[in-house]
Order: C-alpha cells, then sequence, then structure tokens
C-alpha cells in the first residue's frame, strides 16, 4: 500500500465508492465514500494501481454501522467520526493505493456490490462498497489486465496469477506441447486437460511421463508425437536456473570434504518413548525424540502410536487429557464432512460433473491400490472401502485440490497401520505432497538438478546431455517418497524419518541425490536417457 504517485495515468474510474476495510494506518478513512481508480505510473516501469481517493472526511450517518468498520491491526484503535484528523493529515496520506503486485485474488460479494483484493497469505488488502451500481465493469477490467481464473469452489472469487513469471510461462508452454492427439493413445489423450485442470492433470501428466519412462508403452507414439515431446522437454530444460535461492552453482565446484559415516541406530523403543513423558502424559523433550526417530526409525510396535504425533494428529506439547478431547472433536468434525458426500443425491451427482468424476477416478484407483498386501486383498474387503471414504472425504474437505492420482499411495500404508477411519484421514492431510501447483513441483525438480550438479557434476552433465536434466524420471520418487520403489517395511521407516524434519525440509532430495550418485555408473554405462531409466 503506497501513497499517490502524482504522474500515474488513469485507466478507470467509479464515483460513489465506500472504503470498507484497509490496512491500520488508513483507518480515518473507513466508511468514507470517494472514487475508485485504475491507474498506470509510466515512472514506475508502467506499474498499475488500485487506487481509492476520498471525497470528503465525513462519514454517511447512513452507514455508521459497526459493521462496516473492519481494519486490519493487532492494537485496539478508538476511531473518530467528527473529522478531527492531526495535522497535515491529508498532505501525508491522500488515498488508499495498493499495487497489481501485491494481489493474488480478489472477491466479488452481496450481488457484485463488494469488491476485495487479497493478498498471498489469504489477508484482506482492501475492501470497498459500491454503492451506485455494482463492480461488473471494474472487475471486467482487472480480467483484461491480469492473468485470472475462477476458483472451483467460489465462482466469486478470482484467482491472479504471475504472469511476470519467465519460468512459469516457459512451463505452461511446455504443458501446452503435450496437448497432443487425442484419439492415438490414452497416455497422449490425457494431456487435454491440463489447460482447464492445472493442478490434477499437471499431476496426471507428470505420472505418465514417469510411467512412460519406467515401464514403456504397448503402442509407443509416433514420430510427430516424439518430436513434440521431445520439444515439450527442450523447453522445459531451458528454464531450470542454478540459481536456488541463496545460493547458486557455478561453473567451477570446489571438492566436496569426505564424508563420514553414520550407521543406524535401534529404533525408537516403548522405554524411551515413555521416559520423555511427564505424569501429564506430555513430552518434555521433543528435539531429543525426533533425534532418536531420524538416527532409527521407530519399533514397528510402537508406530501407531507415535505416527500421530509425527503427523500433527496430536500436538507435541499436548498431555494425555488434551489428546482424549482432541480425538472427540477431530471425529465429529470428520463425520460431518463424511455425510456431506454420503447424503448427495443421484441427481445431485448427476449434475456435478467434477464430483463425479472425482468419485470415478477414486474408485478406479483403490481397487489396484496394494492388492498384494493381505490387509487390501480379496473382493469386497472392508478395508478398501474405509480407503475409499477416506479419499472420498478428503474431496469434501479440500474440493480446490480435489484428487488426483497418487493420494491413495500415501493414504495406504497409514490406514494399514492405524487401522482406524478418522484417524487415518486427519494423519493424512498432513501426509500428503500434492499441495503443490506446478511451480511448486518445478521447484522441487530444480532443486534436485541444483543438488546433483554441485554433488557430481558429472552425472548432472551426462542427464543434460541425454535429454533428462529436467529430472522428470525422479517426479513419481517425489510425489510419493518412493512408494512404488520400496518395500512396505521399508516405506514406513523412510516416511517416519522424513516426518521429522531432519536434518532438512527437502531431505527426500538428499535421498534422491544419492540414489543417481550410487547408480550413476550403470546409468552411463548402460547409455540410460529419457526414455530408458
Amino acid at each position: 500500500m503506497d501513497e499517490v504517485i502524482d504522474d500515474c495515468l488513469e485507466i478507470f474510474t467509479q464515483d460513489g465508492v465506500l472504503l470498507k476495510q484497509a490496512a491500520a494506518n488508513y483507518m480515518t478513512f473507513i466508511n468514507t465514500i470517494g472514487t475508485l481508480y485504475v491507474t498506470e505510473c509510466p515512472s514506475s516501469n508502467r506499474q498499475r494501481f488500485i487506487e481509492w481517493r476520498p471525497n470528503d472526511v465525513t462519514i454517511d450517518s447512513d452507514i455508521q454501522d459497526q459493521e462496516w468498520a473492519v481494519v486490519n491491526t493487532i492494537q485496539k484503535r478508538t476511531r473518530t467520526l467528527s473529522g478531527n484528523f492531526p495535522p497535515d493529515y491529508h498532505n501525508r496520506i491522500k488515498s488508499v493505493k495498493c499495487s497489481f503486485n501485491e494481489i493474488k485474488s480478489f472477491r466479488m460479494a452481496n450481488k457484485s456490490r463488494q469488491l476485495s483484493f487479497h493478498d498471498g497469505k489469504s489477508e484482506c488488502i482492501c475492501s470497498f462498497i459500491f454503492q451506485h451500481g455494482n463492480c461488473e465493469l471494474l472487475v471486467g477490467i482487472l480480467k483484461s489486465l491480469l492473468k485470472t481464473a475462477p476458483s472451483r469452489r467460489d465462482k466469486h472469487l478470482f484467482i491472479v496469477y504471475d504472469s511476470n513469471n519467465l519460468e512459469l510461462q516457459q512451463l505452461d508452454r511446455s504443458f501446452a506441447e503435450l496437448n497432443l492427439q487425442s484419439d492415438a493413445h490414452t497416455f497422449w489423450g490425457m494431456f487435454k486437460n491440463i489447460r482447464e485442470h492445472p493442478y490434477e492433470a499437471t499431476f496426471e501428466a507428470f505420472a505418465k511421463v514417469t510411467d512412460y519412462v519406467n515401464k514403456s508403452l504397448e503402442q509407443p507414439p509416433d514420430d510427430d508425437q516424439r518430436d513434440d515431446l521431445n520439444k515439450s522437454i527442450t523447453e522445459y530444460e531451458n528454464t531450470t536456473i542454478h540459481s536456488q535461492g541463496d545460493y547458486e552453482v557455478i561453473a567451477k565446484v570446489p571438492e566436496l570434504p569426505k564424508r563420514k559415516d553414520f550407521p543406524r541406530l535401534r529404533p525408537l523403543t516403548a522405554e524411551q518413548w515413555k521416559g520423555h513423558m511427564n505424569l501429564d502424559g506430555k513430552i518434555e523433550d521433543i528435539e531429543s525424540i525426533k533425534t532418536l526417530i531420524f538416527r532409527g526409525g521407530v519399533t514397528p510396535s510402537l508406530r501407531q502410536e507415535v505416527w500421530k504425533f509425527l503427523l500433527d494428529y496430536y500436538p507435541w506439547e499436548s498431555t494425555e487429557a488434551e489428546r482424549q478431547k482432541l480425538m472427540t472433536i477431530k471425529s465429529d468434525e470428520y463425520y460431518n464432512m463424511k455425510l456431506q458426500w454420503k447424503r448427495m443425491t443421484k441427481t445431485q451427482e448427476d449434475n456435478f460433473s467434477d464430483y463425479r468424476d472425482r468419485k470415478s477416478l477414486i474408485e478406479k484407483d483403490v481397487n489396484r491400490t496394494d492388492r498384494n498386501l493381505d490387509f487390501y486383498a480379496g473382493d469386497n474387503n472392508s478395508n478398501l472401502q474405509m480407503l475409499n471414504d477416506i479419499l472420498m472425504t478428503y474431496i469434501m474437505y479440500n474440493f480446490d485440490l480435489g484428487y488426483v492420482q497418487g493420494m491413495s499411495d500415501l493414504l495406504s500404508p497409514i490406514l494399514l497401520l492405524l487401522k482406524n477411519e478418522v484417524e487415518s484421514f486427519w494423519c493424512f492431510i498432513r501426509s500428503r505432497n500434492f499441495d503443490v501447483d506446478q511451480a511448486g513441483m518445478k521447484e522441487q525438480l530444480n532443486n534436485l538438478h541444483t543438488l546433483l550438479s554441485f554433488v557430481d557434476p558429472p552425472i548432472a552433465t551426462y542427464l543434460d546431455t541425454h535429454d533428462s536434466g529436467n529430472m522428470f524420471f525422479c517426479f513419481r520418487w517425489l510425489l510419493v517418497w518412493f512408494k512404488r520403489e520400496l518395500s512396505q517395511e521399508d516405506v514406513m521407516r523412510f516416511w517416519e524419518v522424513l516426518w521429522t524434519g531432519y536434518p532438512c525440509e527437502n531431505f527426500h532430495l538428499l535421498v534422491c541425490v544419492a540414489i543417481l550418485e550410487t547408480e550413476k555408473s550403470t546409468i552411463i554405462e548402460n547409455n540410460y536417457g529419457f526414455t530408458k531409466f
């Protein structure tokens, strides 16, 4: 929120707009009528702004209801309605101004008479009431100036995408080129949904690419399709950068010191676990417990209790009494969400295509998830039904994301261990790895390539020259944390180590690097590339 810049050009103007909500330093203007502008400032690299200027300093007596007075501040302040402002107040702050760069979403309400702008942290930047007409014309202007898309859950909420991000533009273009002929093969046809459903389709696209790399198709793509795919991957690779946050890979990599061996310790025992609890059942040394788990894992018989802490179902600082109360609260909340889809009628389902498609996908995935395990084997298995119900309830919990392939893989070991529907649900929502968008997964793949370039430049260079520098073949590793590459016991041990957060949040990337480094000779000697991993 900035002060007014006098050389800005006015793109749009609307009178009779009341300021409903703004930052604390604009509190005096709350409930004041003014004029709303969309401006562009040549002196600021043609930045655009939403700007509101007051007509006067009085407050309409008809709108002094306290429900309008919302201010983003922690300290309690007194609002003066008399118009007695500090000296030179209007010389210091002439308007309420918000840069387009700050706006991550905006929402219409009250039959298009209210418009609110939000930042990327779900905080309201400012909100306006349109007393003469509505905000539809302004929203039309915003849609023409910003890259937006309506929320899947709320048609009145519009998400603003960063159209100036060159890397995202390149990635979008890369996925767009994967929009190949739909009648050639189901593998290629599924890419057509990427633009309509970017989150779900991107995960599916990556997963299909991974399956193609690992297993190959019964009907491989023709030459034109292969060229399109290679072109797409090349563009994606060109967007990869070696700068990641606060560090950068340089051309000459210094030699790393000799690595130390850290032998695995014994798994956390029941005696150690109980020894860290006080008489109220509260864990007194959380970091010590996490360190023991990171170094040795958890004794299998103890996992059913410890995983609930690792996955934040139980707060680490909670007492036994507090955990008992929490169980009741979480159970009620879960079954309320479950009833939402259980009570859905056939007519509602027929008229709700998104719900219907997700339900169908869940049914297909559940029927092929870990059927080799006794817990999920056989027909009419009640555990499979429980797996299905948890994933269906997750749709109600987070309909914006919905269901994407791979979620059943992450839920399966949790349910197998806990054998409780409610507890498995709440642990699953904190273990999942699907709350990232295209940019988030791209960042993980880029970070992996950067780490590999630093630790072992020869293998990174080899991958770059064999159409694999984009690291797509590692996508499934990252998405389901090696669930399909490891045994059930190894998966459980690996996951509980990851959930400690030690030694860093991206420890799974280091594991990927270690695997690639270990298999470097095999990869290079066999001339493995994008289609041979």
